[in-house]
């Protein structure tokens, strides 16, 4: 496993990654690459979500057993796909990031929305989804102390990341129908859209207001016996 041990680099990771890197992979996806090659950026985006989560730690025991409580994760977020009207994809990613790390969060939904298309459907929208829960997963992270303190903070989160989850992708929805960005479609297909976020919301603030604790515990218990 790779590690990145100078502190000023994982930092630069950290910050380039998320925030410049894979917008910017998935905006050349959807408006100058090929269509036909989304996969290929789907890859390029997995393989920086990787070294993302390799930034976030520095010993390689340490790393380890976190990736296998991250695939977990991952597993149980692939799985929340299958489940009608009530997909508690985000939920988990913000479980994950807030308990495991916001790099470990971001890795969970990226390979969470990238795995499971592979039965819903691989296409440019991909990349979107992949950075979409992703980058809901790291804000979680950044704020995971007062989120595990407040219940009602953490399920409110919940529905904000729902609803954010849900802009970003309209961002895709327009550039597919428009072959590029415009404003007016953009606040059209939020409105259109808004049934469905508000589902994909409630269901967020329901999954983390009831499930979050237990999920938490276990995560906390799992961290102290392997020393995560």
């Amino acid at each position: 496993m790779l590690l990145i041990e100078n502190k000023r680099l994982r930092q630069t990771i950290k910050t380039a990654v998320p925030f410049v890197l894979i917008p910017v992979t998935v905006l050349l996806g959807a408006l100058v690459f090929d269509k036909k090659m989304h996969m290929y950026v789907s890859l390029v985006t997995a393989v920086l979500s990787l070294l993302l989560f390799a930034s976030g730690y520095e010993k390689k025991p340490v790393g380890s057993r976190r990736m296998v409580i991250t695939a977990v994760m991952t597993a149980l977020c692939v799985a929340g796909r299958f489940i009608p009207f009530f997909k508690p994809v985000t939920a988990i990613t913000i479980i994950t990031a807030i308990y495991i790390g916001g790099e470990s969060g971001f890795l969970v939904g990226a390979m969470a929305a990238l795995l499971s298309n592979f039965y819903f459907g691989q296409g440019p929208w991909t990349p979107f989804q992949m950075f979409a829960w992703g980058i809901m997963g790291l804000i979680a992270g950044f704020m995971a102390e007062p989120l595990k303190k407040n219940k009602a903070f953490l399920a409110v989160y919940g529905v904000i990341a729902g609803v954010g989850y849900s802009m970003i992708m309209d961002v895709w929805t327009v550039m597919w129908y428009d072959d590029g960005f415009n404003g007016g479609l953009y606040l059209t297909a939020l409105a259109t859209a808004l049934p469905h976020t508000l589902m994909y919301a409630v269901s967020n603030f329901v999954f983390l207001w009831f499930m979050a604790k237990p999920f938490g515990e276990k995560l906390e218990r799992i961290k102290i016996k392997y020393g995560v």
